[in-house]
């Protein structure tokens, strides 16, 4: 992914299955992303509007987050809208990593086999859980991103498929 911002920037239609892996409870969420240019011209406003069905429950559900570039063009930060950083996304192939360092201190490894798609894993820790994700850039219309939610009081897992509302 030469661009991460160019690829991400635009409107998304998006579909989720949450598994609650204890109990085995199942949901959905089905609705629109659109990425738009932020006040400052560099960052990616992210803003995710639809519906979500878990259990009995069936109503309107919403997030932002903010996506900042990294230091090349296939990478991006990303921020809740508060500011806190949240975790890195590169799919720009192998993240470069500084001798005697792990790619886990980076906040994530990329790979990219012959013939499959960029990929990230990332982790953010929320004491006392941990989330960890991974991007699949699997087309120029396609995004996927998996959340595996492990914690005290969590056992989640979290698949959306992000489809472009406008083919390239």
């Amino acid at each position: 992914m030469p661009d991460l911002r160019a690829f991400l920037r635009g409107s998304w239609a998006v579909e989720r299955t949450m598994l609650d892996r204890s109990s085995g409870a199942r949901g959905s969420f089905s609705g629109t992303v659109t990425f738009e240019d932020a006040d400052d011209g560099a960052a990616l406003l992210q803003r995710e509007h639809g519906t979500v069905c878990w259990g009995d429950h069936e109503g309107p559900a919403s997030r932002e987050y903010v996506w900042r570039p990294g230091d090349t063009p296939g990478a991006m930060d990303v921020f809740f809208p508060d500011g806190r950083f949240f975790h890195s996304v590169r799919l720009d192939g192998p993240a470069p990593r500084p001798p005697g360092s792990s790619a886990a201190e980076l906040g994530g490894t990329a790979t990219r086999g012959e013939s499959q798609p960029a990929e990230w894993r990332a982790e953010h820790w929320c004491d006392p859980d941990d989330y960890r994700v991974t991007y699949a850039a699997t087309g120029p219309d396609e995004l996927r991103y998996e959340w595996d939610v492990t914690g005290p009081a969590k056992d989640l897992l979290l698949t959306s498929i992000l489809s472009r509302a406008r083919p390239r």
